[in-house]
């Protein structure tokens, strides 16, 4: 029998109290660690939802130190070439509200960030957030509400850092998948051509 869990007071008695120092530890600005952190991040999550309550997460990528602190309470993250849905960045103009989840590789703490988000196509921020010549197409902005570092206990149970427990030959290749689960047009291997060595050195263009 499924047993549902409907209301604050269940979810809390199941789950128990945080304690003191879980309660206490949101912030509302950068400090000079979380500066560093994001100095050494490569990659974030974005998370949003539309105004229907329809949710996204969307990875963002870039050499570390892509998020770019604005202020004490403000970064910003750029935009590189994708595939156009712009799921995300729909729902930000129908609900600002975003969170985030920096990781570092290799450290199992993560640093959240939750706030409010706008979108910029152009600033004179842009010019510090050029990669390999290019600069981005547009900017998350995103005014910080709530900030925290994130205990390691998911990235210990997962393993998640461990090579030894990698198996990404498990699963199909990407073209594969894509042929398989999409059925598009063109053959297996014009798209294992697509995805192949050349795939990596387009993706700034």
């Amino acid at each position: 029998m499924t047993v549902e869990i409907t209301s604050h007071e269940e979810l809390r008695d199941l789950l128990g109290t945080p304690n003191a120092r879980a309660a206490t530890k949101e912030r509302r600005a950068l400090h000079e660690r979380d500066r560093q952190w994001l100095a050494a991040s490569p990659f974030c999550l974005v998370a949003t939802a539309g105004a229907d309550g329809t949710c996204d997460v969307s990875p963002k990528g870039d050499p570390p130190g892509f998020a770019l602190p604005l202020d004490d309470t403000t970064i910003a993250i750029p935009e590189r070439p994708g595939n156009r849905r712009a799921d995300g960045y729909r729902n930000i103009l129908d609900n600002p509200h975003v969170g985030l989840i920096f990781l570092v590789p290799g450290r199992t703490d993560t640093l959240r960030i939750n706030g409010r988000a706008r979108l910029v196509r152009d600033a004179p921020f842009f010019e510090d957030m050029v990669v390999k010549g290019h600069r981005p197409i547009l900017a998350i902005v995103v005014e910080i509400e709530q900030i925290f570092y994130h205990c390691a206990k998911a990235f210990l149970r997962s393993e998640l850092w461990q090579p030894e427990t990698w198996q990404p030959d498990a699963l199909p290749s990407r073209a594969r998948l894509i042929k398989e689960v999409e059925a598009p047009t063109e053959s297996l291997a014009d798209l294992e051509r697509h995805y192949g060595p050349e795939y990596a050195k387009k993706i700034y263009s």
